[in-house]
């Protein structure tokens, strides 16, 4: 027998025949003995659709706490649905919102971070021989109010649940039957990976690769959880995430591209120690991720830093940097969200010479002009005209992979 943590994402529970399908998969683990946590997302668009009501009652500034409120709901919807589908199937089942099942996380609303997570009540439930469909992407914070973790919050909550109750296994359930090395919606060539590596996955998550959360791959890492992605609508084995891998001839694992970054450029700063502080320490308050960084020489005494963010977090960006206008005294300040970040992830690379090079001459014999770039020891990454994107995958995943 073996406690397994299973989360499937808002398509996967769109509609009611879908509901019965995923009710029916969590039945059969449930049948051979197995104990079963489900983590549930929001129904199909219902996340966009409550932003939207949100919005036509104050579009510019609701607090963020009433948003949490607001988009909380989603997934109480989900959780009683699925388990009155399992009711209907005739197997004893407990639905639990967040702050129920023992998520404690900080205060910051609509990106808040997990705590801890009180594991009783679902120790009970288990104990009871019930099926526990847990709200995910949700959870209460210290002044007891509801908070939610972010777009993709759900495989989170499933990872920190996993590791939390200490399970054989975290499933999480998509609408693909694992991970590719491209978007294989997009890229015919795309290649399906048995397993591949906690550093790898993280990378092409970062990146812009959507079958897991970055969030929910960095805990897996940290506390050791084996992750399999696999479909929802299909009876099929998945990709196991784990922390070490049989190595495989291919260098390159997966491209990716990110569509949701904008380039902010400061023009005209002064030449002089500290100003790349000052800057990136203010932003850093703000609370924004910073991605890649350029620093180059201007005239008469001057540098321009230029760096990349993601679009939503792009005007609180824009914001700590025009606090600071005043003591900087640049010249001018200007964003591009026509942009788009191009990236190539393989553990491989690190001990191989040419790899680069091999990059940037499938994006040259495509015609696609490189305008920043940024390395690791497995990744590549290129910031491109978002109008090229597709292509730039395209290119790069055919002089590696395809």
């Amino acid at each position: 027998m073996s406690l397994i943590v299973k989360k499937f994402g808002g398509s996967s529970v769109a509609n009611a025949e879908r509901v019965f399908n995923v009710a029916n998969r969590i039945v059969e683990d449930y049948k051979k003995g197995n104990d079963i946590i489900v983590v549930v997302s929001a129904q199909g668009d219902t996340t966009d659709d409550l932003i939207a009501k949100a919005k036509e009652i104050n579009p510019k500034n609701a607090s963020k706490r009433e948003m949490d409120m607001l988009l909380s709901a989603g997934e109480q919807i989900s959780i009683a649905l699925l388990a009155m589908a399992i009711e209907k199937l005739g197997y004893p089942v407990v639905s639990l919102l967040g702050w129920q099942a023992g998520f404690s996380t900080d205060s910051n609303h609509g990106i808040a971070r997990i705590k801890a997570v009180n594991s009783e009540r679902i120790k009970n439930e288990i104990e009871k021989h019930k099926i526990v469909v847990i709200a995910g992407f949700q959870g209460l914070n210290k002044y007891d109010d509801i908070t939610t973790l972010g777009r993709g919050g759900s495989d989170t909550s499933a990872v920190a649940l996993a590791a939390a109750m200490k399970a054989d296994l975290c499933q999480i359930y998509t609408d693909v039957d694992g991970v590719y090395s491209a978007d294989p919606r997009k890229i015919p060539t795309a290649v399906k990976m048995n397993e591949i590596s906690y550093d790898e996955m993280l990378e092409l998550a970062t990146l812009g690769a959507q079958v897991l959360n970055n969030r929910s791959v960095e805990m897996a890492k940290k506390y050791n959880v084996e992750l399999e992605v696999l479909s929802s609508l299909e009876v099929k084995p998945g990709t196991i995430v784990k922390e070490k891998v049989k190595m495989e001839k291919t260098l390159i694992r997966g491209a990716a591209k990110d569509n949701n970054v904008a380039c902010i450029s400061i023009i005209g700063l002064e030449d002089t120690p500290g100003i790349a502080f000052k800057i990136f320490n203010k932003i850093a308050q703000y609370k924004v991720n910073v991605d890649i960084i350029l620093q180059s020489v201007g005239r008469d005494n001057t540098k321009d830093i230029t760096f990349t963010v993601s679009q939503d977090q792009s005007d609180a960006a824009i914001e700590a940097i025009n606090s600071l206008k005043e003591s900087l005294n640049y010249k001018d300040l200007s964003i591009d969200t026509s942009v788009s970040k191009v990236s190539i992830v393989g553990a491989g690379m690190e001990s191989n010479p040419g790899v680069a090079s091999k990059m940037f001459e499938a994006l040259s014999d495509a015609g696609i002009n490189i305008r920043m770039i940024s390395t690791s020891e497995i990744k590549i990454s290129v910031l491109i005209d978002e109008k090229y994107a597709d292509k730039a995958v395209e290119v790069v995943h055919d002089k590696f992979i395809g």
